[in-house]
């Protein structure tokens, strides 16, 4: 067995595969950016290395300095875990060359399955079906719109390198295809510096399901069983879940001899995974191999109580699978929702900055741990105080669940997600909650269109209607009434003019969700030793219960007996007096008001919004790549305007009406705030 590895990698899959090494007291090495010198990874490794500037084609992607990295420290293996240069064959085969083990598949498994075009070619001599399309590179845009046509549409352009949803496109048109291509072939080569794309028919309704795969060098493969991961949005995965609640006992066992199959086809070793779409009718058809760990590998370990990680140690070391396919478990059911630092309002742009507040919720199970289960995981690579930089992918943590069923790993994500506190940038958590709330996801009834098909306009606060918003206005007022009771406690009271605390409020509603809604609201029985009180809200009651502290975001207690997470803030948003409370993915700002100060407050006049509509606003944090407009200039609605960079996307700036340039107010380069001006409209 090893005794020191490197991993090259940073976040959450960083600090993943140092918690199984330290589990199997194995040393590790970390390799690190500027952008990450004070990275949790970077804490948790015994060793790191320096390796170069923040953005990726100067540290992560050159394989060269991460080999001297190995020699440096005198690491004998190294993880690539999944992105960067996890399923570069080149660089594996340079790892192998310089003597140093690569815990992943033999460079030429990688290069047969890992580049797209080959494999479908490999998948077809095997006997595996594959979808129509053209497995060869496509060398110009032109040459991709008569293609298209050839297979007619809808078709999806595809990077050979790709992953992750970096260089992939859904063209419906000419239009489209020609636009998709040029995208297509500027983020590959970004990310992956391979620009190859090709074209293959979408298949419209599908399902996006996986099996998971391990293989040792003594030429045994089993499979893992499957995972769902049809809830996608823009071809990113956004939650996943193992077994899947669509296909059957005999497709599972289809699905994964054929990818045994495949695999021995080219002898891989090491952890894979093989992907396949699967119709109505539970027909699949191969789409690709990925051939590294695949970030939601937690739910398949939550199933079958397997280290992931460890088998793959394990077997580069030489080791042969402790395991038969007859071993393999299917127990419970495990959900992952990946938690991204992206707006959800904002049409989910990117959300960088410094996490002023992140508490995840209580871990029960552990990475590297597998004896833990029905509980809950958090799999991340940041904490309270780090930086979420614009340079890399924008996963803040992946949250975990295990149940009995789904039924029951849907109630524990969801009140997982209530306890979920970040703040500092926004994160996709209301989407989340709105997602597993919906009566679809619900019963298990969707495809990959699911989320572009039910949130076509984007998603806003409406999505997310709670189902008993009297229940937060109580909250509200529980924790207003706590502040007075400690208000009232405070010595040196003038006498006479001692806080005297009411029974009677109105609770207002303020800010987007329901603005101006009024709960009368009678507060008694209040006992701030036990943490109770009962509240009347019209004419229901409700009696809360909760321990936690003043001034402390997440608060759990019992509301008429039954358990609740929710968090709750004084002083947040617009009106310095709101209480914020945020449950199931709701946020509502109330104001707690006793009646005569909520007559007043409904005669304060209204203060309208400043007028932007004549500037182009960044809608996100970023780096200005590009501005394509000067002063003077007229430009039609739909006219590219400017180009911002951000976590590995370009984002394209349109103009919404036709105007004239009157100022260009930020130059190429810069790096822009949420909402900063950048052009300005006469």
């Amino acid at each position: 067995m090893f005794t020191k590895i490197l991993i090259a990698n940073r976040g959450e899959i960083a600090c993943r595969v140092i918690a199984t090494a330290k589990k199997m007291g194995i040393k590790t090495v970390a390799v690190y950016s500027d952008a990450d010198k004070d990275a949790r990874f970077m804490m948790l490794a015994d060793e790191a290395v320096h390796i170069g500037a923040p953005p990726s084609r100067e540290s992560y992607l050159v394989g060269e300095k991460i080999i001297a990295a190995c020699k440096q420290t005198g690491a004998q293996a190294l993880h690539p875990g999944y992105g960067f240069l996890s399923e570069n064959a080149e660089f594996a085969k340079r790892v192998e060359e310089e003597g140093i083990v690569f815990i992943g598949p033999k460079h030429y498994s990688m290069a047969a399955m890992g580049d797209k075009i080959e494999s479908k070619k490999l998948a077809g001599a095997a006997g595996v079906n594959c979808i129509p399309g053209v497995n060869s590179a496509i060398e110009s845009p032109e040459k991709a719109v008569e293609i298209a046509k050839g297979i007619g549409y809808p078709v999806m352009i595809k990077a050979s390198a790709g992953g992750g949803g970096k260089g992939l496109r859904v063209a419906y048109n000419d239009k489209e295809a020609f636009e998709g291509f040029s995208s297509c072939t500027n983020e590959a080569r970004n990310s992956f510096g391979d620009d190859r794309v090709f074209v293959e028919k979408f298949v419209e309704e599908p399902r996006h399901i996986e099996i998971q795969l391990i293989g040792d060098s003594f030429g045994n493969v089993v499979y893992l069983n499957e995972r769902e991961c049809s809830i996608q949005r823009r071809h990113q995965k956004v939650i996943e879940e193992a077994p899947s609640p669509f296909i059957s006992d005999a497709t599972r066992k289809a699905m994964g001899e054929q990818a045994v199959a495949l695999a021995k086809a080219v002898k891989y070793q090491s952890a894979g995974t093989v992907e396949f779409v699967v119709g109505k009718d539970q027909s699949f058809y191969f789409l690709e191999m990925n051939t590294r760990l695949q970030v939601e590998h937690p739910v398949t370990e939550c199933i079958t109580g397997l280290d992931l990680v460890e088998l793959m140690i394990r077997v580069a070391a030489g080791e042969k699978l402790p395991i038969t396919q007859a071993d393999v478990k299917r127990e419970g059911w495990a959900i992952e929702c990946r938690i991204n630092a992206e707006d959800p309002f904002r049409n989910f742009l990117p959300s960088t900055g410094r996490l002023v507040r992140f508490q995840p919720p209580t871990e029960t199970m552990f990475a590297s741990d597998v004896s833990q289960w029905h509980g809950v995981r958090v799999d991340t690579g940041v904490q309270d105080g780090g930086e979420i930089p614009m340079y890399y992918d924008s996963m803040i943590a992946k949250l975990i669940v295990h149940g009995k069923d789904r039924s029951e790993a849907i109630a524990k994500m969801r009140e997982a997600l209530n306890g979920f506190v970040i703040r500092g940038v926004s994160s996709n958590i209301p989407f989340q909650a709105a997602l597993l709330a919906h009566p679809k996801f619900v019963a298990g009834d969707f495809n990959t269109g699911f989320i572009a098909e039910n949130y076509a306009k984007g998603f806003r606060a409406e999505d997310v209607p709670h189902d008993n918003t009297e229940f937060l206005a109580a909250l509200a007022a529980f924790v207003n009434r706590r502040y007075l009771h400690r208000a009232s406690a405070i010595s040196g009271q003038l006498e006479g003019h001692e806080l005297r605390i009411s029974s009677k409020y109105v609770v207002i509603t303020i800010g987007a969700q329901g603005n101006g809604v009024s709960y009368p609201v009678q507060v008694s029985e209040f006992d701030d030793k036990t943490g109770s009180s009962s509240i009347a809200v019209g004419l229901n009651h409700y009696k809360i219960c909760s321990q936690a502290k003043l001034g402390q975001i997440r608060v759990q207690g019992t509301c008429n007996d039954i358990p609740f997470t929710a968090q709750v803030e004084r002083g947040v948003g617009k009106n310095h007096l709101a209480i914020r409370v945020i449950h199931n993915g709701t946020q509502v700002d109330f104001l707690v008001l006793l009646p005569r100060a909520a007559e007043l407050h409904a005669l304060m006049p209204y203060k309208a919004p400043p007028d932007m509509s004549r500037y182009v606003l960044s809608p996100m944090p970023g780096l200005l790549a590009d501005v394509t407009v000067v002063p003077g200039q007229k430009v039609q609605a739909g006219e590219r305007v400017a180009v911002i960079e951000a976590m590995k996307m370009e984002n394209v700036l349109f103009a919404v009406t036709d105007g004239v340039v009157g100022k260009v107010l930020a130059s190429k380069g810069e790096s822009l705030v949420v909402d900063q001006p950048i052009v300005e409209f006469v």
